[in-house]
Order: structure tokens, then sequence, then C-alpha cells
């Protein structure tokens, strides 16, 4: 889910502090224990996104492998780079995931769960 600057629909009681937006720098994720959830939340493309970090194949850490983009192909039957810093890649057999959503790119019986992030006052939050 992609950030969420004015959390007017959000209870207080679902929101959890991950850290400062300053801390996580473009292109980077931080992972996090809440509630005995791993989350990983990314700053992308200046969006901030958060996953589960339970690879939905064999339970890896499935956010914590390489950050990347995609080849698509434009009007012009071109190839062309896409998604970049959006697309995350399992470490332990290389299963991808769009982190702004959660889905996998090879196969839409799967994804991971994912979560609003919230800024508030420079800190970053985490909604379930």
């Amino acid at each position: 889910m992609a950030t969420n600057t004015e959390p007017q629909n959000a209870d207080a009681e679902n929101l959890h502090h991950v850290t400062s937006a300053d801390d996580i720098e473009d292109g980077e994720r931080v992972v996090v224990d809440i509630e005995g959830r791993e989350i990983a939340v990314f700053h992308s493309n200046g969006e901030y996104h958060a996953l589960s970090n339970y690879c939905t194949h064999q339970g890896g850490p499935a956010c914590e492998g390489l950050l990347s983009g995609t080849i698509d192909v434009d009007e012009d039957d071109e190839l062309i780079w896409t998604c970049d810093k959006e697309i995350v890649a399992c470490p332990w057999h290389g299963w991808e995931f769009d982190i702004t959503s959660g889905e996998h790119l090879a196969s839409d019986k799967y994804r991971l769960p994912s979560y609003d992030v919230h800024v508030i006052d420079g800190d970053l939050y985490v909604e379930f």
C-alpha cells in the first residue's frame, strides 16, 4: 500500500511506529517486528510501502532480497526498464513481488500481505 500522510480514517490503536522517515533513504528498506509479524517498509520513488516479510513459496524472508525493476514492452514494441526500485526478489528462490501491491510477478495465485504506511510528524507508522 502506498504512503498516506494524513491518516484520517486510521484508528490510532491500529498504527504501529516503525522509525523516522529520515532513517530510510529512497531505494532502501527496513524490516521490523510488529506484534510478532515481520514487516518490511520500503522507501521507493518518494513513497513508502509495507509488505509481510514471509514468502508465500517456502516461508523465506521475501523482502530481504534484491530490490530492482523489470523489463516491459512499450507502444513501439521496444524493451524498456520499468518499476525501478519496486520489485523485490526473495533471496531463497528468487520469487519476485511488486512492493506497491504485494503481487507476485509470475502468478496471480500468490501475493504478500500489504499494509498502509502513514507519515505522521516525520515518523513512519504501519497500519493493521
